[in-house]
């Protein structure tokens, strides 16, 4: 007997709000954005000498990329430990001020190119590393000042 591989699951689309700087909630399911980690909410940083919660200002900034805008998010794999659904995610934005119309920007990557968040390699194999080397070069978001990676502060 053959049996038929399960279908994709369908992608979540709708408005989202924002749990942290790599989580968001679609119709009260939570998702994890593939491939990207952000600071915690209760991480601290520095920069030019003065500490900043750095992790609520990185979810402060995902508020603003998703506020008012439709989210579509592609599941990857199976939930995270937390249950969360592990999805890449774009938003629907007018690139010109609408005059060519609507198109879907990869959130995650455009949250790593910000600098609010860095590459997780460990689970994305590298995909956002050249947006992050962007931010870092740019001294953007984060990269403005001094910061513990999130899986390291995680793990102290």
């Amino acid at each position: 007997m053959i049996h038929a591989l399960p279908p994709d699951p369908p992608p979540i689309i709708g408005e989202a709000i924002a749990v942290d700087g790599d989580t968001i909630e679609i119709g009260g399911q939570r998702i994890r954005l593939w491939g990207i980690d952000a600071p915690e909410g209760r991480q601290s940083c520095t920069r030019d000498g003065e500490p900043w919660d750095c992790g609520q200002v990185a979810t402060f900034h995902v508020v603003q990329m998703i506020m008012d805008r439709e989210v579509k998010c592609e599941p990857v794999g199976r939930p995270d430990r937390y249950r969360r659904i592990v999805a890449r995610c774009s938003v629907k934005w007018e690139p010109d001020g609408g005059a060519a119309g609507w198109e879907w920007a990869d959130l995650n990557r455009q949250i790593v190119r910000n600098g609010w968040a860095m590459d997780y390699a460990r689970y994305s194999g590298g995909e956002y590393r050249a947006d992050e080397a962007l931010a870092r070069e740019a001294r953007a978001g984060l990269w403005a000042g001094e910061f513990q990676m999130p899986w390291e502060w995680r793990a102290r």
